[in-house]
């Protein structure tokens, strides 16, 4: 077989052609940046949270700007107290890190939402070689024009969408604050059953060298004197359990602060301050105010753009295309239009899906309120009642028993011990102590559950508290709209 190779200008076209249609392919492709996973810088930033805070510090003078009451500066040397911890939860927590990111996916979509379709480009080309002929070769270019309106209404869609996981965000950040609140009240209150038991300890061995005088003397039989050896030991080995269960608090209160261990020695036990306002109108509030149902409100209004998109998409968009080519030497402009006609599918799949969702989200929307409506008022009986019994405790039960130990120990310094007595005191105050601790602890988490539901107060739509997860790495920014957060 012989071959004959076409003219040296014929080639030098076909293969000119080639270099120009891959430069048109690939002038609006980005490239690939690897960012590989660093996990001993991330270690690196973890253990320095405590001393790079200016970025803390940035932090909170945004929130204060929206009227956030919380402190201006950051200084660790002379401890974390609630009011920083909130600050520093509100900036570290790794929940709220990765919704923010979650978020940042939302971004993403919502600015490149509703971009025309990429022009699409074809060449052909054929050079017979037996017999020789001329290059034959066909370019032909197309593009969509949308005139449906359809990409209006995916960028519609998208911000919808994106709107969705602000309202996440913000809802992620009122729990957030709530959770904080339970967990510092439950580690303080570790701290404090510590303190009672310690305290104890210290008054049964005041007790247990007076029983040893007494004892001595002839005046305390050894079965009694035993008794009292029992209780001490006893609330000796209470002593430790209490060590564990303020190491289990702590480290769930420095998780939900995301600090490294190094930082529960800065930590400052108080129970957190709890005012609940009287609220006149509570079903407006829940709809102008809290956070679930306003994530369920943007989600609802997701399904409605998302059922508009599709019912767009039954409409047609035009397809025109115009080439230029060669065959025999005869040269050609082509030109072609193409346009869909919805009579069989016309998208009705989609729609009727998206139908069904929107009622899903509509129902999700007012079954979220009637729950809200019944665990408002569960939680504002159970604040009432939890009032009332720690203040019974407080003001009746627990200054009675003071009284009583004082007149025992009293007693027992003149000589004249009865052990029984005293022990069954020294308990019941114990006792009363960690009662009046512990309802203090349910009140504080009853207001805490009324405040959630009933949202923020200082804005109708809040906004999220930050658009940084960390300050030590780049992550997606959210929308230059995004303000400091509300509080109650």
């Amino acid at each position: 077989m012989l071959f004959f190779p076409p003219p040296p200008q014929r080639r030098f076209v076909w293969r000119a052609a080639i270099p120009v249609i891959a430069m048109l392919l690939l002038a609006g492709c980005q490239s690939y940046e690897a960012a590989p996973l660093d996990i001993e810088a991330y270690s690196t930033s973890l253990e320095n949270r405590l001393i790079e805070t200016e970025p803390v510090s940035a932090f909170a003078r945004r929130l204060r700007a929206t009227g956030d009451d919380v402190p201006l500066q950051f200084d660790p040397n002379d401890g974390i107290s609630y009011a920083e911890g909130e600050v520093l939860a509100l900036f570290y927590n790794p929940e709220l890190r990765v919704t923010r990111l979650q978020a940042g996916v939302a971004l993403a979509t919502k600015e490149t939402a509703g971009l025309w379709e990429d022009p699409v480009f074809g060449f052909d080309g054929a050079e017979i070689i037996t017999p020789p002929t001329p290059f034959e070769f066909g370019l032909m270019g197309s593009l969509t024009i949308p005139i449906s309106g359809r990409l209006e209404v995916e960028k519609e869609r998208a911000g919808a969408a994106y709107e969705a996981e602000l309202r996440t965000v913000v809802h992620a950040e009122w729990n957030a604050r709530g959770e904080l609140r339970r967990k510092w009240a439950s580690w303080t209150a570790a701290v404090a059953q510590a303190e009672l038991i310690a305290n104890m300890i210290v008054e049964l061995e005041k007790i247990d060298a007076i029983a040893d005088n007494l004892h001595d003397a002839g005046e305390l039989n050894r079965v009694e004197r035993r008794l009292l050896q029992i209780e001490l030991a006893d609330r000796r080995i209470q002593a430790t359990e209490i060590d564990l269960l303020v190491i289990d608090t702590e480290n769930a209160l420095l998780d939900c602060l995301g600090l490294p261990p190094a930082a529960a020695a800065l930590l400052l036990p108080a129970f957190p301050d709890m005012t609940i306002r009287e609220i006149e109108d509570v079903t407006a509030r829940l709809i102008e105010s809290n956070t679930e149902l306003a994530v369920h409100f943007a989600k609802y209004q997701t399904a409605e753009d998302t059922l508009r998109l599709e019912i767009t998409k039954q409409f047609p968009d035009i397809v025109i295309g115009s080439g230029y080519g060669t065959q025999f030497n005869d040269h050609r402009v082509m030109f072609g239009v193409s346009i869909p006609v919805p009579i069989l599918n016309a998208n009705q799949a989609a729609i009727a899906e998206a139908t069904a969702r929107r009622g899903v989200a509509r129902a999700e929307a007012e079954t979220t309120f009637e729950k809200l409506i019944r665990r408002f008022s569960a939680a504002n009986a159970a604040l009432e009642i939890k009032k009332m019994q720690r203040a019974e405790y407080e003001q009746m039960i627990v200054p009675m028993l003071t009284a009583q130990t004082s007149d025992i120990q009293r007693i027992a310094e003149l000589g004249e011990l009865d052990m029984f007595v005293l022990l069954e005191t020294e308990k019941r105050k114990l006792s009363a102590k960690r009662k009046l601790i512990e309802l203090q602890v349910r009140e504080l988490d009853a207001a805490i559950t009324v405040q959630q539901i009933l949202g923020p107060e200082l804005r109708q739509n809040p906004m999220p508290a930050t658009d940084q997860a960390t300050p030590d790495e780049p992550t997606t920014e959210l929308d230059n709209e995004i303000v400091a957060g509300d509080t109650q």
